[in-house]
């Protein structure tokens, strides 16, 4: 495979850090802070890259996008992911709702949602995860029952809802068909967050305001026209719809950012650090030019259905990366790595950094789970 990305790539990526630059406060890190300015920022920045056709790169011309070519969206998940991505919580809806509703959507569905998702006028949440189906996703207990010929209502709760606070649309997943196998007891939903049945309360965490919610369901109205896919079938949208997800956030280009920054910073105290440090920060660049190649390599695979155990594989060195750069930068910094603020080194981005990467492993499935359907997937192929 040619892992050129080509010329246009490199003058879209040019083009990207001048629109950055221009745009967004030095000390950005990202939408989901105590200060609303940030949230407003991102929001902003979303409509200049939707204006230029750049918020949904990839997508069909059709649908709202910009009919450019995967690696070109690659470039640009690369440049959002190292800036603390000023597409705020836009990018679930750009990296999997959208494609997701393309492929397995009705066409109304696609009518109503993908203009509005590429235009930036509307965030998305996932209702997936429960408190005793996190990573197990096909044991979810949350029910949708029949409601006459065409209804049902909804009953359970949600757990690290991300957004959940911000959205106006909700992909919630619940079990339609309890006596089924688990692969076809799932359904999923498109469900607006103002219809009367939700409940959101936020969850305290080291990750700031707006990530990690609560998410009750009380006798929630849906319609058989609410269903993404076949009422059933939610399993196998889910499963590639996390594959979408899984490679749609670059974090190798954060953690290299990181370390080429903090070096600059640090400029001839760089020479004093100790050759250990130093010696792990050649290894981590190696790294993570890995973890560049390999999601590469799922990039290019993600129209095929059965490539997930590339994406797992991609995400199971990304977010190894993650939590390894966190170590470097704070032994690189010392003490001050926790200082936070405008003040703090790279502007409190490297504590920053380092409370991320702790969830990193957990996130969008478990590292122990990505290595599960890594080595299903490969000894399934040779049965």
């Amino acid at each position: 495979m040619d892992y050129e990305l080509g010329d246009d790539a490199a003058e879209l990526r040019t083009h990207l850090r001048q629109l950055i630059s221009d745009n967004l406060p030095a000390d950005f890190l990202g939408a989901c802070t105590d200060d609303p300015k940030d949230l407003a920022a991102t929001e902003s920045f979303c409509k200049l890259l939707a204006a230029e056709g750049l918020l949904a790169l990839a997508w069909p011309k059709e649908h709202g996008g910009g009919g450019g070519s995967i690696w070109q969206q690659t470039v640009l998940r690369e440049e959002m992911w190292a800036n603390y991505e000023p597409r705020g919580p836009q990018y679930m809806g750009i990296n999997w709702v959208g494609p997701a509703i393309m492929r397995h959507g009705t066409p109304e569905q696609k009518a109503k949602h993908l203009s509005a998702i590429a235009s930036g006028e509307v965030i998305w949440c996932q209702g997936f995860s429960e408190p005793e189906a996190g990573t197990d996703l096909a044991s979810l207990r949350t029910r949708a029952v029949r409601d006459g010929a065409n209804g049902w209502r909804i009953t359970g709760q949600k757990v690290w809802t991300s957004y959940a606070r911000m959205a106006s649309w909700c992909v919630l997943a619940a079990c339609t068909h309890p006596d089924a196998p688990k692969p076809k007891r799932l359904s999923l939903f498109l469900i607006p967050m103002d219809r009367p049945g939700f409940t959101v309360r936020g969850i305290p965490s080291m990750l700031g305001p707006h990530h990690l919610n609560e998410v009750f369901l009380d006798d929630l109205p849906a319609t058989d026209d609410d269903i993404l896919g076949e009422p059933g079938d939610g399993w196998r949208v889910m499963r590639e719809a996390l594959a979408f997800e899984r490679v749609g956030i670059a974090r190798y280009a954060r953690c290299e950012s990181l370390l080429h920054r903090l070096q600059a910073e640090l400029g001839d105290d760089w020479d004093q650090l100790p050759e250990s440090i130093r010696a792990r920060w050649v290894r981590a660049l190696a790294d993570l030019r890995v973890a560049r190649l390999m999601a590469y390599r799922a990039v290019s695979l993600q129209d095929d259905p059965s490539a997930g155990a590339a994406a797992s594989a991609a995400r199971i060195a990304t977010t190894t990366c993650d939590q390894t750069v966190a170590e470097l930068l704070f032994d690189a910094l010392g003490p001050t790595a926790l200082d936070s603020g405008p003040s703090a080194a790279l502007h409190g981005a490297i504590d920053d950094h380092w409370r991320y990467a702790q969830a990193a492993t957990v996130a969008s499935g478990t590292i122990e789970v990505q290595r599960m359907m890594v080595a299903r997937d490969v000894l399934g192929e040779h049965r």
